[in-house]
């Protein structure tokens, strides 16, 4: 696993030993990040479920101020941690030991980029998603990435509306904005 663009492109990145992690692969990654290109720059992200933080150290290589990286796993917290100062983003990086519930709950913050790559089938895509509506944690023109399994189908979600979708073998990446609240 690497960071694939921008300043620090090429990083080999600390990963989990074992099975029990999924990260999102380099090829989705990229695919991922050619779809939100134009919303990166300058922008202040969420990764909600951070893992090994790959996609806000991505975020913050292709020009991101800055990143809030949650995850209630402390050996995910660690590796994040880790990343972070090999790639020297410690400083532009707030990590928290923290579900990704319990921080949507109780942030005030707006955030231009929020990715939420749950672990999959396990409930959480629609809950987070709801949250994230509720919560009116988007900045205004901001998106939601969504990486999930195809068959955790979200259904409609009152307040985001589906900006794009690409399916690549198991995963499903959808991009939502802010929709109507009605």
């Amino acid at each position: 696993m690497r960071i694939i663009a921008g300043t620090r492109r090429g990083l080999k990145l600390f990963e989990f030993e074992g099975a029990d992690v999924r990260p999102t692969t380099d090829r989705v990654r990229e695919s991922m990040f050619n779809l939100i290109q134009d919303f990166v720059r300058d922008s202040v992200v969420l990764d909600l479920f951070g893992g090994s933080g790959a996609l806000s150290l991505e975020a913050l290589s292709r020009g991101a101020d800055r990143a809030v990286v949650t995850d209630i796993d402390a050996r995910s917290v660690g590796l994040i941690r880790r990343n972070a100062e090999k790639a020297g983003f410690l400083d532009r990086m707030e990590i928290l030991n923290e579900s990704a519930a319990s921080y949507l709950n109780r942030t005030a913050q707006k955030f231009h980029v929020v990715f939420l790559d749950p672990p999959y089938n396990q409930g959480l895509v629609r809950p987070t998603l709801e949250l994230i509506s509720k919560r009116d944690i988007l900045a205004e023109e901001g998106i939601a990435v969504l990486e999930r399994d195809s068959g955790d189908e979200p259904g409609d979600i009152m307040g985001l509306a589906v900006l794009k979708q690409k399916k690549y073998g198991r995963s499903c990446i959808t991009i939502y904005h802010r929709g109507d609240k009605h």
